[in-house]
């Protein structure tokens, strides 16, 4: 068609293209071990979820039953897509979940996902479990909003140089997880005898610490299971003024604890579909949380996001700003070469995307990131809104099994 607009890559034009060329590129370690190709749904670590994957799967499927609903003649010579989040304006409402160990999607890890959303102006969130020193991370910010995930670990001493650190550097929020009092069964990881390499380590929670046996790890490194609702925000706020957001959000009820209680943000999150398996998605959760919430706490909802399109329909429902971790992931592994670790010392030549972007993992996070706000922004625009602000909930029904769509 003449006029066709471009696309911003030769082979990845969405999401779900990124996932499966990023999984290819992975090492095997990453991967199942009796899985040939990526394409015949073998889970690998970052892909995978707890038990039967039926949460993980159900994060993405949610959205699909939310048909978006546009209006005509609203004036759309111009389309804001930016927002606020924690403080800062941003690009556009979507910004990057903590994600664990990102080195091993890339050697640039933490530090190339940093450097692609300070270049895109969004939001940075830093496991407890990144590979690469805080400090490091936030160098690249250039201002926008950058959040340190917090772990509730029986260690105080291990989580007090973390928020001090965190607080120090500049972060501009600290995401505490509430749903992980005792890790979650994931069992590809059995079945693919997953194990980090030799030497690595967290070295902004425990520098020093040999993590390579996650079986049998130093018992500080444990998490504490006897906290209740008091005990959190006194704790934390004793040590920083950065916001403080409750991650795990999953109940109405736990959302009006979670104000009652001094947290700054609430984020509808099930952890990727990693910790309890059977509990519903995300984004339907949100509509339980949003009628209590709004208005009085942030809200952010994690988990899911594939398209522009699942991130107007989370704002349709009374989200904030939306949440995601493993696009990141894949962002980064695209960027390695097929070849990378036995071939890359014997040629350079471009073959690909993944060979043209050789070592630098940022470019492949810009992608996602650029894949998504095109997305969005094109949705607003078909959708009728100009702004943020103007998405509504008239702008989604719910598709019912029958074919109807019901009015929320």
């Amino acid at each position: 068609m003449a006029n066709r607009g471009k696309t911003l890559d030769k082979q990845v034009h969405c999401i779900k293209d990124l996932e499966r060329l990023g999984s290819s590129k992975m090492p095997k370690a990453y991967r199942a071990q009796d899985c040939k190709n990526t394409d015949n749904g073998c889970s690998e670590y970052y892909n995978e979820g707890a038990m039967d994957l039926i949460t993980l799967r159900e994060n993405e499927s949610a959205y699909n039953r939310y048909m978006i609903r546009p209006r005509v003649l609203r004036n759309l010579s111009t389309i804001d897509t930016s927002t606020t989040i924690v403080g800062c304006k941003v690009k556009f409402p979507f910004g990057f979940s903590p994600t664990a160990m990102q080195t091993l999607a890339h050697p640039d890890g933490e530090e190339g996902t940093s450097k692609a959303c300070a270049n895109f102006n969004t939001l940075m969130g830093l496991s407890n479990y990144a590979t690469k020193n805080l400090e490091q991370v936030i160098a690249h910010s250039k201002g926008n909003p950058y959040v340190m995930q917090m772990s509730l670990l029986k260690n105080k001493a291990a989580m007090i140089q973390v928020i001090k650190r965190a607080d120090a550097a500049g972060f501009k929020a600290l995401f505490v997880t509430l749903d992980v009092p005792y890790l979650g069964r994931r069992l590809n990881e059995y079945r693919n005898n997953f194990g980090v390499p030799k030497g690595m380590e967290y070295p902004n929670l425990f520098p020093g610490v040999d993590v390579t046996n996650l079986e049998d790890g130093d018992e500080s490194m444990a998490y504490d299971n006897s906290l209740e609702w008091p005990d959190i925000v006194p704790f934390i706020r004793q040590y920083t003024n950065m916001q403080i957001w409750g991650k795990g959000i999953y109940t109405a009820a736990d959302a009006e604890l979670a104000i009652k209680y001094g947290f700054d943000g609430i984020i509808i999150s099930n952890h990727g579909g990693r910790q309890l398996d059977s509990v519903p998605a995300s984004l339907d959760v949100l509509r339980e949380i949003a009628p209590v919430a709004k208005g009085k706490i942030p809200i952010a909802v994690d988990g899911g996001i594939r398209r522009g399109t699942d991130i107007f329909k989370a704002l349709a429902l009374g989200a904030d700003f939306c949440l995601a971790g493993r696009p990141a992931i894949w962002g980064l592994a695209v960027c390695l070469l097929s070849s990378f670790f036995s071939q890359f010392h014997q040629s350079h030549k471009v073959a690909s995307l993944t060979d043209w972007f050789q070592y630098d993992g940022q470019k492949g996070v810009e992608l996602a990131l650029n894949l998504l706000y095109d997305e969005f922004k094109t949705c607003m625009a078909l959708a009728g809104c100009k702004n943020v602000s103007e998405i509504q909930k008239e702008h989604v029904s719910l598709l019912l099994p029958d074919g109807r769509l019901l009015k929320l």
